[in-house]
């Protein structure tokens, strides 16, 4: 059996596959679907074609975040999916807004399959399933009853296949018949994390600005009609910045615990918000600009780190 650290080397370095199947799922059906949609999510959704997707957000009506998802436009329907133990929270919310229009809203959590290719050399994993995914972000292509779909990822794109689970069982079975390699959830959260992706729960909460994790670099349209929550993301947007941004912390000998301060000179100006070996992540103060050299606090503990900025291209 490979080791935990392997497993992330693999996906750093080559591609490996890992169930996600605890991701939360919603499907949204009927006629006023689409429509619905556009007014509440933060994506203009007008752009997006069948076979194609995108990164959006539903916002409280103040502003601050109530689900980070994707969304992909198949064949007539709408599949949301979003981090694990959020499905429940996004179907209940968009059905709360549900007034006088002609769609459904049905969270299908725990009975919806997902796996991610992820490492350089996942894109190669299409010709395994015998599919051809579009370049565009958040393209998909039919598998059986599921999607393959193309995932913006820093170092290179990667592959998610979502459907029953059937059919991201038969994907796994044929990903890893040709070489490449089933790992751990574990090591998909190490490589997360060391790449400076935000998960909800974690780095996302419901006081959340979008500005704060860069959400807004691709699931804000700021061009787009009113949506929930638009005047606080907007006024951010054009007349100021917020308080706090989402960092990395390299440089670092232990896995400090989640809640550690960050502390630079004498002050805290942050605080952990994951971590895995030699690296975490954090929310610093504005004024800490990176690479700048911090302490890291916690009952029992102490270390040093660097405060590093996270990758635009997430």
């Amino acid at each position: 059996m490979t080791s935990l650290q392997e497993e992330i080397q693999v996906l750093r370095a080559a591609a490996g596959v890992v169930d996600r199947s605890d991701r939360g799922a919603v499907l949204v059906t009927g006629p006023d679907a689409w429509s619905y949609l556009q007014s509440l999510v933060s994506a203009d959704l007008d752009a997006v074609g069948d076979g194609e997707g995108a990164h959006s957000l539903l916002l409280t009506p103040q502003g601050k975040l109530d689900v980070d998802f994707r969304l992909l436009r198949v064949r007539g329907e709408v599949w949301l999916d979003c981090d694990p133990g959020f499905g429940e929270q996004l179907a209940a919310s968009l059905n709360r807004f549900r007034i006088r229009v002609q769609c459904d809203v049905t969270d299908r959590s725990g009975s919806w399959g997902s796996l991610a290719v992820r490492g350089p050399a996942a894109l190669d994993g299409a010709s395994a399933l015998g599919v051809e995914v579009p370049p565009a972000p958040h393209a998909h292509v039919p598998f059986e009853d599921g999607v393959v779909v193309r995932v913006p990822w820093p170092g290179g794109d990667g592959l998610d296949v979502v459907g029953p689970p059937a059919t991201v069982a038969t994907a796994t079975e044929r990903l890893s018949s040709a070489g490449v390699p089933v790992c751990r959830a574990e090591a998909f959260e190490a490589l997360r994390i060391e790449i400076g992706i935000p998960r909800q729960g974690f780095e996302l909460d419901d006081k959340t600005i979008p500005q704060e994790a860069f959400l807004e670099r691709d699931a804000v349209s700021f061009s787009k009609g009113c949506f929930l929550g638009q005047e606080l993301v907007c006024r951010i947007d054009t007349r100021g910045h917020v308080n706090k941004y989402l960092r990395r912390l390299t440089g670092i000998d232990d896995a400090p615990p989640r809640g550690a301060e960050i502390v630079a000179g004498d002050k805290v100006v942050g605080a952990v918000t994951s971590s895995a070996p030699g690296v975490a992540l954090g929310y610093v103060r504005h004024e800490v600009e990176p690479p700048a050299p911090v302490e890291l606090r916690w009952d029992g503990g102490a270390g040093h780190a660097v405060v590093e900025a996270v990758p635009a291209s997430v």
